[in-house]
C-alpha cells in the first residue's frame, strides 16, 4: 500500500467531516457567538482566562495529543494497517470528535464546569461523586503513563551506560521551554501583543531553546528526571494558567506544527510504502482484535481524556462560543491525522512485515528523521526534534491531567452548590496543593512499574471514561431539549468494548496467580485499579442510562 494515497484519503476524509458534519453539529445545537462565555463571565486569573483561539487549540491539542496518537496505532498495528487506520478514520469523526466537541459544548454551556457538574445536574449527586471517583483513578494512570515516558525521553544513559545525545539534548530544550512558556506568558498578559507579534516572540524562544539544547545536552537517568517531572508538574498544576500553561501550551504548538508538517513532507516528497500486512487475523499474540484493537487506539480515535481536557481546562479559556468548532472537533481531526501519519511512518520502516525494535516514540521519530534525511536535512538535528516534540506533548498532557485530577479531588470534597460551609476535614483535601499532593503521589508510586504496564489499563479506563462522557453529554443535550441522538451509537458500542476489555485485562491479571508469577507490585496494583473502574463504570452507566431514558 502506497502511504501517501492512505494520507491524501484520510485527509480529504477529515475535511469533509470538518465542513459537514462539525458544521452541522454546531447549527444543530445551536452555537451563539453573542452569548457571554465563562471565561469573561467567571474570570478569575487562574483557571478562568480569555485566551485566542490559537492558543486555547495549542492547549487543547497540546493537551490531548501528548505520545497518545503515536503509541496507540504502532502498538495496535500488530493486527494490520487496515483495522488501524479504518478505526482512526471513522472513529475519529464519528465518536471522538463528536465526544470532544459535545463535552467542550455542554461545559461552556454550564458555566465553563467540569462533566461531573454536568453528570451532578442531570444525572445526580450519588453520580457525580462515583464519576469523580473514576476521573480522579483515571488521572493518576495517564500521570503515571506520560510521566514515564518523558522521563525515558530525557534519560541520558542506554543500560549499558552510554551516553544518548539526542535524549540529552531534549531535556536541556525542555528545561528551557518551562523558563520561556513563564516569560512568555508574562509578555502575554502584560503587553496583549497582536497574534502577528506573539507569533514571532513565540518562534523566535522556540529557536533559542532547541539550539541551546543542541549545544548543551544534559545527561541525567531517568529515575532522577521522575523527581524533575513530578515537581514540575506539582508546580504547573497550581499555577495560574496564563503563567504557564497557556504560553507553553502556545510554544508547544509551534512544535506541533513542524513535527506534522515534517511527517507530511517527508511522505508526500519520499513516498513510502506500508511494508506492515494489511491484516494479521482476530488473534494476535494472545491479544484478540475485540476489544484490544479498539482500547490500544485511543488517542486518535477517541479518548476520554479529551473530554476532560474540554470540559476541565480549555472551556474556561473560550473567548467566543464560535471557537469551540475549530478547537475541540478541529483539534481532535488533527491529532486523528497525526495518529495516521505515525502509522505510516511505522509502516514505512517495517522490515518483513515486523517493527523494528525500540519504544513507538522511538520508532516514529526514526521514520520521519529517514525521510527528511533522504531529502537532505541533518539526521540528528531532525531526530532530537521529532523526540522534542513527542516529549513536549506528553509533558503537556501532564500538566493538563494533573490539574484536572486536582480538580475531580476538590470537586468531590466541595459542595457545588455554595450552600453548605465545608467541614474543616472537607476544607483541607478541598485544597488545591492539598488535592495536587495525593494525586501525584499515588501517579508517582504507579509510574514506578513503568508505563508498558500501565498502558493496557489506561486504554481501558480512557476508553470507559469516553462512553461516560458521551452518556453525560446526552443527557444534558436532551435535558435541554437539543437533539442528542447522534451520541448514543458510539455511547453503547463504547460502553461493550471497555467493559470486555477491562474483563479481560482483570482475566489475565487472576490468571498469572496459579501459574505462580503474579507481582504482588505491578499485578496487584492494576487489579485494584481495573476491578475498581469496572465498579464505578457500572454504576455510573446504571445511573446515566436510567435519567436517559425517563428524560
Amino acid at each position: 500500500m502506497n502511504g501517501l494515497v492512505l494520507l491524501i484519503a484520510a485527509l480529504m476524509l477529515f475535511i469533509l467531516a470538518y465542513f459537514g458534519y462539525g458544521r452541522w453539529l454546531a447549527r444543530l445545537w445551536g452555537v451563539d457567538e453573542k452569548a457571554p462565555t465563562p471565561a469573561y463571565s467567571l474570570q478569575d486569573g487562574v483557571d478562568y482566562v480569555p485566551a485566542r483561539r490559537s492558543v486555547v487549540f495549542g492547549h487543547q491539542f497540546a493537551s490531548i495529543a501528548g505520545a497518545g496518537p503515536i503509541n496507540g496505532p504502532i502498538i495496535a498495528a500488530m493486527f494490520g494497517w487496515v483495522p488501524v487506520a479504518l478505526w482512526i478514520i471513522f472513529g475519529g469523526i464519528f465518536f471522538g470528535a463528536v465526544q470532544d466537541f459535545s463535552a467542550m459544548y455542554a461545559s461552556v454551556k454550564s458555566k465553563g464546569k467540569t462533566i461531573g457538574y454536568i453528570i451532578e445536574l442531570y444525572i445526580g449527586r450519588t453520580g457525580k461523586q462515583l464519576f469523580l471517583v473514576f476521573v480522579w483513578l483515571f488521572s493518576i494512570l495517564v500521570v503515571a503513563a506520560f510521566a514515564d515516558i518523558v522521563a525515558v525521553t530525557f534519560n541520558g544513559f542506554t543500560p549499558e551506560r552510554a551516553l544518548i545525545a539526542a535524549n540529552a539534548s531534549v531535556a536541556t530544550t525542555s528545561i528551557l521551554f518551562i523558563a520561556a512558556a513563564v516569560g512568555l506568558g508574562f509578555f502575554l498578559q502584560k503587553r496583549q501583543p497582536s497574534g502577528y507579534r506573539s507569533g514571532v516572540v513565540a518562534v523566535i524562544l522556540l529557536i533559542v531553546c532547541v539550539t541551546l539544547g543542541l549545544a548543551c545536552p544534559i545527561y541525567v537517568a531517568r529515575n532522577y528526571w521522575l523527581y524533575f517531572v513530578f515537581a514540575y508538574v506539582f508546580i504547573a498544576s497550581v499555577t495560574p494558567v496564563w503563567a504557564l500553561l497557556q504560553p507553553r501550551d502556545y510554544l508547544n504548538s509551534f512544535l506541533l506544527v513542524f513535527m506534522i508538517a515534517a511527517a507530511v513532507v517527508g511522505v508526500v516528497f519520499t513516498n513510502p510504502t506500508m511494508e506492515l500486512p494489511a491484516f494479521t487475523g482476530f488473534e494476535v499474540n494472545g491479544n484478540y482484535l475485540f476489544p484490544i484493537l479498539f482500547v490500544t487506539v485511543a488517542c486518535g480515535a477517541i479518548s476520554g481524556f479529551h473530554s476532560l481536557v474540554s470540559s476541565g481546562t480549555s472551556s474556561k479559556q473560550i473567548e467566543n462560543e464560535r471557537d469551540m468548532l475549530p478547537i475541540s472537533f478541529g483539534g481532535m481531526l488533527v491529532e486523528c491525522l497525526l495518529a495516521i501519519i505515525a502509522l505510516i511512518a511505522a509502516g514505512s520502516v517495517a522490515i518483513g512485515g515486523k517493527l523494528p525494535a525500540g519504544s513507538p516514540p522511538v520508532i516514529f521519530a526514526q521514520a520521519v528523521s529517514s525521510f527528511l534525511t533522504n531529502l537532505g536535512f541533518p539526521t540528528e538535528i531532525v531526530y532530537t526534534l521529532v523526540t522534542l516534540s513527542i516529549s513536549a506533548f506528553a509533558l503537556t498532557s501532564l500538566d493538563s491531567v494533573a490539574r484536572v485530577g486536582r480538580l475531580a479531588f476538590q470537586e468531590f470534597f466541595s459542595d457545588s452548590s455554595g450552600l453548605a460551609k465545608p467541614d474543616a476535614l472537607s476544607a483541607f483535601f478541598a485544597n488545591r496543593y492539598v488535592a495536587t499532593f495525593w494525586t501525584l503521589l499515588f501517579g508517582y508510586l504507579l509510574a514506578l512499574v513503568g508505563y508498558q504496564n500501565i498502558w493496557p489499563l489506561f486504554g481501558s479506563a480512557n476508553q470507559l471514561l469516553g462512553a461516560l462522557s458521551l452518556l453525560a453529554c446526552a443527557v444534558f443535550l436532551k435535558k435541554t431539549n437539543r437533539q442528542g441522538w447522534m451520541l448514543h451509537a458510539p455511547m453503547f458500542i463504547m460502553l461493550a468494548i471497555t467493559f470486555s476489555a477491562l474483563a479481560v485485562g482483570a482475566y489475565k491479571l487472576l490468571a498469572k496467580i496459579p501459574a505462580g508469577n503474579f507481582g504482588v507490585g505491578s499485578d496487584g496494583l492494576q487489579l485494584v485499579f481495573a476491578v475498581l473502574l469496572f465498579a464505578l463504570g457500572v454504576m455510573v452507566a446504571r445511573s446515566g442510562l436510567s435519567k436517559l431514558k425517563n428524560a
